[in-house]
């Protein structure tokens, strides 16, 4: 009985992934069908309906903790318009990273690939969701709301040192997670319409940025080499810990009206609050697991940023 040697092995795993020009052809098309310009797109001078959220109550981070029953509808009602913006806001950032990481990642591919072109399209795309979530935030009278210092630094080294796979994992992380929250809420009718459209369009479009990175990154850890495939475990845990502390920038209590300690105890301590971080994980993590990811100190760094059950 013959045993199949290392490079059998990854020609063999790799003929089961599919062709990376084949999948850019297929988003490239969808993309030309399916392309939205949020300027023409939404309604931005509609007035904002009275009575309606801006973010469904059951994703507001003190959702069901002893200080959102204390709350007043009123607060209830603002706190979820700025933690809508807070979010916005960490999509931003989170858009402007993943910008910088996909261009480094088609740097040294070839310029006329589908591949490439479906990269700068994708590009394409997260530049005009950058505008939208700035708008919207404008448009709600709220606040930008900023990551910490520190983030923002770990942040620019990320963009600097990130590997292929790591940045591939970042890029899942930072839009899996809010994409679920969204396909909650554009069908939401409680939620302001401006709101839903703004989540519809950024779905529709995410869902092929997602199939990009997915199988890049499928294929990518296949093919990199050991050290990178556990630098990727190990760099996708600190990002999850890191995404876990930024979802929801503390100052939105503290501008609501509510002790910024008090709020971020009970949030920490919220059963619903954990259930929901790790719901709108759970297809990532599925995902990143069965690609082998999830290993070691990575997965429990992934366990301790609350994302992982």
């Amino acid at each position: 009985m013959t045993t199949m040697t290392e490079n059998e092995v990854l020609r063999d795993a790799l003929g089961l992934l599919k062709d990376r020009e084949q999948v850019a052809e297929r988003l490239l098309e969808s993309s030309r069908k399916h392309s939205f310009d949020p300027d023409t797109e939404l309604d931005w001078d509609a007035p904002f309906e009275d009575g309606k959220w801006f973010w469904p109550p059951e994703l507001v981070s003190l959702y069901d903790t002893p200080l959102w029953r204390r709350m007043s509808e009123e607060q209830r009602f603002d706190l979820a318009r700025h933690e809508a913006a807070s979010l916005a806001s960490l999509g931003i950032w989170f858009e402007v990273i993943l910008m910088q990481l996909l261009v480094r990642h088609i740097y040294d591919k070839p310029l006329t690939s589908s591949h490439v072109r479906y990269a700068l399209t994708e590009i394409a795309d997260e530049c005009r969701h950058s505008m939208m979530f700035a708008r919207m935030i404008t448009k709600a009278g709220a606040p930008a709301y900023p990551v910490s210092r520190t983030h923002h630094n770990l942040a620019r080294v990320l963009k600097t040192i990130s590997t292929t796979p790591g940045s591939f994992t970042c890029t899942l992380l930072g839009e899996e997670i809010l994409d679920w929250m969204q396909r909650l809420t554009f069908p939401d009718e409680r939620v302001q319409p401006l709101v839903r459209g703004v989540t519809r369009i950024h779905v529709v479009e995410e869902a092929r940025h997602v199939r990009y990175a997915r199988e890049e990154l499928r294929r990518q850890m296949v093919s990199c080499p050991r050290w990178e495939a556990e630098l990727t475990r190990l760099s996708s845990g600190e990002a999850a810990r890191v995404f876990s502390v930024s979802f929801v920038n503390p100052q939105v209590y503290a501008d609501v009206g509510l002790d910024k300690r008090e709020a971020l105890a009970q949030v920490k301590a919220s059963g619903h609050r954990r259930e929901v971080m790790q719901q709108g994980a759970k297809r990532l993590t599925d995902f990143l697991d069965e690609i082998g990811v999830l290993r070691g100190a990575g997965r429990r760094m992934w366990k301790s940023s609350g994302l992982l059950a």
